[in-house]
This record gives C-alpha cells, sequence and structure tokens, in this order.
C-alpha cells in the first residue's frame, strides 16, 4: 500500500521505485521523506537515508499483512502529528528496515492542517501525541539505526 497526504504533488513515477524498494524482504516501509532520531526517541530529523528510523507519512509505502498485523496507525493519535512515526515504528519492531528513497519526483506543499491549527493547539496536540509514542517505544532505542 502506498499512502499519499493530500498536499503532495506527483511529478513523475512515484509508485515503481517504492514497490522496489518493498520488494526487499528486510524493508518494512519506504518513503521519501525519512526521519531519524537524535540520539533519543524524543527528537528526530529529517535524514536522506537511506536507512532511517522512520518515514514521514506524506508518502508512506508497505506491505498490507505487515500493516494489519501491526493493527493499523494507532487511532489514539487524533492529530497526525508522531502517529506516522509511531506506525513505522510498529512496521519495523519485528526487525525490519526503514527506507528513505531521495530523488522520487514529487513536491510536498504546505500541510493545510497544520496550517490551519493554532500555534498553541498544534503544540498540546504535538506533545500529546509524543507523550503517547513515547509510552510505548521509550524502550526501544535498538530501533534507532544510529545507535
Amino acid at each position: 500500500m502506498i499512502l499519499f497526504d493530500p498536499g503532495v504533488e506527483l511529478k513523475g513515477d512515484v509508485v515503481s521505485p517504492l514497490l522496489d524498494a518493498l520488494s526487499d524482504p528486510t524493508v518494512a516501509v519506504a518513503g521519501p521523506f525519512g526521519l531519524r532520531g537524535q540520539g533519543t526517541l524524543k527528537e528526530f530529523d529529517s535524514s536522506p537515508g537511506p536507512d532511517v528510523d522512520a518515514i514521514e507519512g506524506y508518502c508512506l509505502a508497505f506491505r498490507r499483512a505487515d500493516a494489519l498485523a501491526a493493527g493499523g496507525f494507532d487511532t489514539r493519535f487524533r492529530f497526525y502529528r508522531m502517529a506516522d512515526v509511531e506506525f513505522s515504528f510498529r512496521l519495523r519492531a519485528g526487525g525490519g528496515r526503514a527506507v528513505a528513497l531521495a530523488g522520487l519526483p514529487l513536491v510536498k506543499h504546505e500541510h493545510r492542517l497544520w496550517e490551519s491549527t493554532e500555534p498553541s493547539e498544534r503544540e498540546r496536540l504535538s506533545k500529546r501525541n509524543m507523550y503517547r509514542f513515547l509510552d510505548r517505544w521509550r524502550d526501544r532505542e535498538d530501533l534507532l539505526v544510529g545507535q
């Protein structure tokens, strides 16, 4: 499966490289926008990869069977921030890799939900989701590829 955020504009064939990445059985999740923890599970920054800790949900490719086995996206993440990171970790928990594919022909435009939410509310909801993420993963720093 490949999920695209409505703010992503495709400029060419994005699907074939993502499917090619998933043809490697060690890859659990792939996409153009990788993230790596900064020595901790509390802070993530963009990374060109190829091996990363998580894939941002703007464009996220994974196997349907793996997503079903992982339980899909956690519905407690009512605001999108960190839901993609948490989902990436669940897909990878059995030893799979997250792979960022640089140079895919797409453009990421502004995220409408982010832009339409008041900054103080964004901060509050983002913190709640970070706590949800840490509650589940705080003891799994082994999932950080730089560790």
